[in-house]
């Protein structure tokens, strides 16, 4: 059930763990799905070129140059504000996705037409390490190696004050750049390897496959009890924040509830949560 609960999540687990960190610094990352989708589109069609392992290696690079060129843009803008950085980095999503629609044509790129070994891809799909499937334990390693930079690293303590008050940071002596470096390279580099294990689960990729997650991603931060004006959170909470809605989705599926219906479901959620989340920060200043 565990396997089956984190299998059911897929890219969701790993957008939604890199815009934990975003959204605890007090930024927003909007340019997800565009990454997702560039990636995506840039792995399946480096394989035939330079084998799988090179072509994810390169996928992987460009998730994290994309986040890196994210961070220069904020910091160069001197966009420190969310509401800055969501369009700014809303922008950068109709970038990336344009390239990944440039890249390939607008046409599907199948990973079953590859003319090469693409063993680890099914591997991430469908194989198993001991009684954990592949994929399960890549979101373990994640997880463990995120949650470590949050609570035992000094930048990990720097993105929360940061995302806490900006201001009192900066005369602290933390290093507001190099957290936002930080956090944007973190989102960029989880968004492609959620790309990689949507490419293995659906063995194709097109250019806009990345879309939907910009919003779910968040939605699972929130729901996961980060405050969304950031100085409070954990990636720990993210994924049972991942899991509800995981969880949520199939039991409305299994009720058949319109596709459109459960759209309007997650939008009414994520009002909901947003607005207790900001009435629940009013209270505290209060």
């Amino acid at each position: 059930n565990f396997n089956n609960i984190i299998l059911s999540s897929g890219t969701l687990i790993f957008a939604a763990l890199g815009m934990t960190f975003v959204i605890m610094a007090g930024f927003l990352d909007l340019s997800i799905g565009g990454i997702i989708s560039l990636v995506a589109v840039v792995t399946v069609t480096m394989i035939d070129q330079v084998g799988q392992g090179p072509a994810i290696l390169i996928g992987l690079s460009v998730g994290l140059i994309c986040g890196l060129i994210n961070s220069g843009l904020i910091l160069s803008s001197g966009a420190l504000t969310q509401a800055e950085s969501l369009f700014i980095t809303f922008g950068m999503s109709l970038v990336y996705g344009a390239l990944a629609l440039m890249y390939v044509q607008g046409v599907t790129q199948f990973l079953t037409y590859s003319e090469t070994d693409i063993s680890i891809f099914n591997a991430i799909n469908s194989g198993q390490i001991g009684f954990l499937s592949v994929f399960t334990f890549v979101a373990i390693i994640c997880l463990a190696i995120l949650l470590v930079i949050e609570r035992r690293t000094y930048m990990g303590r720097s993105v929360v004050l940061t995302g806490g008050n900006k201001t009192a940071a900066r005369l602290a002596g933390i290093p507001i750049s190099r957290s936002i470096v930080m956090i944007y390279a973190i989102s960029g580099l989880m968004s492609a390897i959620g790309a990689v294990v949507l490419v293995s689960r659906a063995t194709l990729a097109d250019p806009t496959m990345g879309s939907r997650y910009m919003t779910q991603a968040i939605l699972a931060v929130v729901v996961g009890g980060t405050a969304l004006a950031g100085g409070r959170g954990s990636v720990l909470w993210t994924v049972v924040g991942v899991f509800l809605l995981v969880l949520m989705n199939n039991c409305l599926n299994l009720l058949g509830v319109s596709s459109y219906v459960q759209f309007m479901i997650w939008g009414v959620i994520l009002i909901v949560v947003i607005w207790l989340d900001t009435v629940k920060q009013a209270r505290v200043r209060g």
